[in-house]
């Protein structure tokens, strides 16, 4: 098949499926121990995450030559068309360090206005989960199904999740906690994952701070064509980063935007 004849749907998946290929070696078997990117703190990078993106750039400089790629490990490349691809090889390296199914590869796609095509891609698992204006889809073991939204609106019946229990400065934590009181149950620790599960209607709302763009721009994508909301806690939009709330409804998403804002 030509490049012309590849959609940027088409171009994703195989995005996904040389991540894929490039991650699962070192699943549960890394051949080294993870580096730490950071002097105060620890934020972990292993041979799969840059095998990943690496595999992933290839395939962009053979099919998109002319987008601009976002990458967490690599520098970023300037592109003409006025379109990047968004690439996070690992999201949750720290869980994929422990073993726990759970990270998972980002994959969005954006112009000037955001993300318009997002992939969430569990490869130990096989399920991938893709959403575009035209298509809210996962896809694994049990086959394809469509995505959508949970259609709670009661804020008491809603299932939080957020990756760290800090989840970033005080002033965060107390408005993330001011939510927490409210909702029926709170988890944490599924990175992506919480995203995806959003998307396929099985918990209400995700809130978290601290992120770069290749964190969020393929949830936002993906929620969104499911049928969500994602807005940064002032309620604009959060494709750059920073503090962000993903709700399956607009009346969740109001609840817990007014407890995030209370002073």
């Amino acid at each position: 098949m030509t490049r012309a004849a590849l959609s940027d749907l088409d171009i994703a998946h195989k995005l996904a499926d040389a991540a894929r290929a490039a991650i699962l070696p070192s699943f549960r078997n890394l051949p080294e121990a993870a580096e730490n990117k950071l002097d105060d703190g620890f934020d972990p990078v292993t041979v799969a995450d840059r095998a990943a993106e690496q595999a992933m750039r290839s395939v962009l400089a053979e099919f998109r030559p002319n987008d601009g790629i976002l990458g967490e490990e690599f520098p970023n490349v300037d592109g003409t068309s006025g379109r990047t691809w968004v690439l996070d090889p690992i999201d949750g390296t720290r869980g994929f360090i422990s073993g726990t199914p759970t990270w998972g590869v980002l994959i969005a796609l954006s112009d000037e206005n955001g993300p318009f095509l997002g992939v969430i891609d569990q490869p130990y698992i096989g399920e991938r989960f893709v959403g575009t204006p035209d298509l809210a889809e996962m896809s694994g073991p049990l086959g394809p199904n469509p995505l959508r939204t949970k259609q709670n609106t009661d804020l008491a019946q809603a299932i939080l999740f957020t990756t760290f229990p800090e989840v970033g400065t005080p002033e965060d934590r107390a408005g993330f906690e001011r939510v927490s009181a409210q909702v029926k149950l709170t988890r944490f620790g599924m990175d992506c994952y919480a995203y995806a599960l959003l998307a396929a209607g099985q918990v209400d709302l995700v809130i978290e701070s601290r992120l770069n763009p290749y964190d969020i721009q393929a949830p936002i994508a993906v929620i969104q064509a499911a049928g969500g909301i994602v807005t940064d806690w002032d309620g604009k939009p959060a494709h750059n980063g920073g503090r962000a709330l993903a709700a399956a409804t607009p009346e969740l998403h109001a609840a817990a935007l007014a407890l995030l804002q209370k002073a």
